[in-house]
């Protein structure tokens, strides 16, 4: 053990999946927002890092989709493996017909390299302020310029309360925007919070998308997280072609066995959030497609209208 695990402690190793009680998935769903981790050896591990994982290959992810009638994901760059993308890079190459990634920069890379990454099927970059280990809103100006030049979109880690700061900054970047975790804000408040109201309004702009994950982490209930549901519902009335949904597996960076959920209550737990069937489609099918386009193809190059409504 380095000295880096005694300060980031082991988190839970995520539970075993059940298909969605509830409904059966359409097909064509996706999910949005999971990851791949390696072992800490053969795929080093940031030093600075917020806790450490357990490993998650994308088989598992895959094994885990198809439990689920999950046809297509989307694997996000984890802040343990930094601007490392390889294990994604390498997902992608044995699933390309059901995978695209969303990658980490420091944005001093090469054209070429970031050529390579979108030929690759990475559709985006993240911004991570979450944990550490990642680019954060110090670079953001950088990589949404290194985003808009590859047609892809910036994928926005950050709590509540750096997106309202950070807002007007955010409309002027001109580059597709999406949000994680329905903008982790307090729940406290409910719509009402000031931060998630920014957030509302963010999801307003024609060229932002708002995930609707991690319902497990803002809730202060357990599943099926009634008290997240009127946010839910906020943010599909506000962009009902633009919001999509992710499972957030492996579920990192949790302790409390209580509080690790299992892919197929989260599934069921969105079913009891969006009471609308063509809600829910748009949101697992229409939506995410619309957004990344279908894996194996050729990408879509996304369009600056970072100021339309």
């Amino acid at each position: 053990m380095t000295a880096a695990n005694h300060i980031a402690a082991d988190c839970l190793a995520p539970r075993p999946a059940h298909a969605p009680r509830k409904f059966q998935l359409p097909r064509g769903a996706w999910d949005t927002h999971a990851h791949v981790i390696g072992d800490g050896i053969h795929s080093p591990f940031v030093e600075h890092r917020a806790y450490t994982p357990h490993q998650a290959s994308a088989d598992q992810f895959i094994n885990m989709m198809d439990i689920l009638g999950i046809d297509y994901g989307v694997l996000i760059q984890i802040s343990v493996h930094g601007t490392d993308n390889r294990l994604i890079l390498d997902a992608l190459s044995r699933h390309p017909t059901r995978l695209c990634g969303v990658g980490a920069i420091d944005g001093d890379e090469s054209n070429e390299d970031l050529v390579l990454l979108r030929q690759a099927g990475m559709r985006g970059v993240r911004v991570n302020d979450l944990y550490s280990g990642s680019a954060g809103i110090d670079r953001l100006k950088v990589i949404a310029k290194r985003c808009r030049a590859m047609g892809w979109h910036l994928d926005l880690a950050l709590h509540g309360r750096s997106l309202r700061e950070l807002a007007p900054v955010l409309v002027d970047l001109d580059v597709p925007l999406v949000i994680d975790h329905m903008g982790w804000c307090p729940i406290k408040d409910g719509v009402n919070d000031a931060d998630f109201q920014a957030v509302l309004e963010l999801a307003g702009l024609d060229n932002c998308w708002v995930k609707l994950s991690a319902a497990y982490r803002l809730s202060e209930q357990r599943a099926p997280y009634g008290d997240v549901a009127p946010l839910v519902q906020a943010l599909v009335d506000v962009a009902p072609a633009r919001t999509i949904w992710g499972s957030d597996w492996p579920h990192v960076a949790l302790h409390d066995p209580q509080r690790l959920p299992e892919p197929g209550m989260l599934l069921d737990a969105l079913h009891d959030h969006l009471a609308d069937p063509e809600q829910l489609h748009a949101v697992l099918v229409d939506n995410p497609l619309r957004l990344y386009g279908q894996p194996g193809s050729s990408p879509i190059f996304h369009q600056n209208n970072a100021n339309s409504r």
